[in-house]
């Protein structure tokens, strides 16, 4: 009955290393994986939202974000190669913290993937409005955004974003077969279109818009990096390819790392080219400010690039962020933690089909009615509390197992699970107030579901572990 009732680790790494996976993939694939599951709305839509907080600064956010995100990847890839087994954090903690940790990881996570999909929409549905503008045609503008989100306009729902979050959804439930080579072609036309800004956005900037650096100071800075932290969630969808991996306990951290570093330069550099070309003050209101900037320097040619890119590569992140978090829930459903029915496997198209659909609608209904600003902000306080756990859990493990062999290991000792830890503390603490508030209720409603179902109908439960 104890809240901290754990699984055990040498029988999860048995059924790991007999599950009839294909073993496949490489560090290069891992790399890609983690740039693919990155680079999408956090790019191509925060970049303009985050201008306007911290001004040309915006740079030293994403360097500040990177810096977060980088500790806590280090963590990450030192459990990624001493349990190289699919779940990610939710059985990382499981294995580790306990059941009541594993549950409120696992609660986060649902909160990270279903918004994310709800935000990238959203930041679908901005460019692809844009791009049917190329071609003279537009939605009525109640139909555009969600209420409220776009100053001295009247909007009713993002109906783009509705539709396309369905659509997703449905291909989801009708069976989703991810291969190494589609991931990887989806990371190369992202990455393309990156390059593309950057090798044609260079040429028209003006260091006059970089005056003053940082018009808010260093407040600013800090709530942009707060910001613009979604911009790197997706590293940790790595770790869920663990049992698919031809040397987990050498290739994981190589495909953590290697993913974050590469979209920190990108990142950095696109943030420097976009506030050199328009004055971050009229980022106001856009939910396509790359292709703005393009449209802004008089490069509509590439802008209408830059449109069609931004849609093909947000399409795959919501597509494997919606396989995500339907595979957390199906996890979590088999563990017994929550009802059976969300496990269920449909006959013709063994998929969790009601779990997937259940969710696509609650989430499509989101990104209809929510603005992204508020979408992203509660994305980044479930993230960054699940890194916190995440971080703390190294720090366990090495103390309660310190005989599994790791492959990898944090750096520093004890010092690089702690400053991810305070980094994660600090990004949460420049959030708004709002958005610790219903954090802090969807945890409530959470742990309420958890002592009153979870915590009896766990399989730990019913039949001891």
């Amino acid at each position: 009955m104890s809240l901290f009732r754990t699984k055990n680790i040498d029988a999860m790494l048995a059924v790991a290393s007999d599950d009839g996976l294909k073993k496949v993939l490489g560090p290069v694939d891992l790399v890609m994986m983690g740039i693919g599951a990155i680079v999408g709305t956090g790019i191509f839509v925060l970049t303009g939202t985050g201008a306007l907080t911290a001004g040309p600064a915006l740079t030293v956010s994403f360097l500040i974000a990177a810096v977060a995100c980088g500790f806590a990847a280090l963590c990450y890839a030192e459990f990624a190669s001493t349990i190289p087994v699919s779940g990610s954090i939710y059985t990382y903690s499981y294995a580790v913290l306990g059941e009541i940790v594993a549950w409120i990881i696992g609660w986060d996570l649902l909160l990270e993937y279903g918004l994310a999909t709800s935000a990238v929409s959203v930041g679908w549905s901005g460019y692809f409005q844009s791009l049917l503008a190329g071609f003279g045609l537009n939605l009525p503008a109640a139909l555009t955004a969600a209420p409220g989100a776009v100053p001295g306009v009247e909007t009713f729902l993002n109906l783009p974003a509705f539709l396309v979050m369905l659509t997703i959804t449905w291909v989801v439930s009708y069976g989703v077969r991810e291969s190494a080579r589609v991931t990887n072609l989806m990371v190369i036309i992202k990455v393309s279109v990156v390059l593309l800004f950057i090798a044609v956005g260079v040429w028209h900037v003006k260091p006059q818009n970089w005056q003053p650096f940082a018009p808010f100071g260093a407040t600013g800075v800090f709530n942009a990096a707060a910001l613009v932290f979604f911009a790197f969630i997706g590293f940790d969808a790595v770790t869920s390819a663990a049992e698919e991996v031809r040397n987990p306990r050498r290739d994981m951290p190589i495909g953590i790392i290697g993913s974050l570093a590469v979209c920190t330069i990108l990142y950095m550099a696109m943030a420097a080219i976009m506030t050199g070309i328009v004055p971050f003050a009229k980022f106001a209101g856009v939910d396509h400010p790359v292709s703005l900037a393009l449209q802004y320097a008089g490069e509509t040619w590439v802008a209408g690039f830059v449109d069609l890119g931004a849609i093909v590569g947000m399409t795959t992140v919501i597509l494997v962020m919606t396989y995500g978090q339907t595979r957390v829930i199906f996890a979590m459903s088999r563990d017994g933690l929550l009802p059976e029915r969300l496990s269920s496997v449909h006959p013709v198209h063994a998929t969790p089909y009601f779990a997937t659909w259940t969710v696509g609608v609650v989430f499509a209904s989101i990104a209809a009615f929510v603005p992204l600003n508020v979408l992203a902000e509660l994305i980044n306080i479930g993230t960054l509390a699940a890194f916190s756990l995440v971080s703390i859990a190294v720090l366990v493990l090495r103390r309660t197992r310190p005989d599994l062999p790791r492959a990898f290991r944090c750096p520093g000792g004890a010092v690089v699970p702690a400053l991810s830890v305070a980094f994660c503390v600090f990004l949460m603490a420049h959030l708004q107030a709002l958005t610790w508030i219903a954090f802090l209720v969807w945890m409530a409603i959470g742990l309420t579901i958890y002592f009153l179902y979870a915590r009896r109908n766990a399989v730990l439960h019913n039949h001891g572990g």
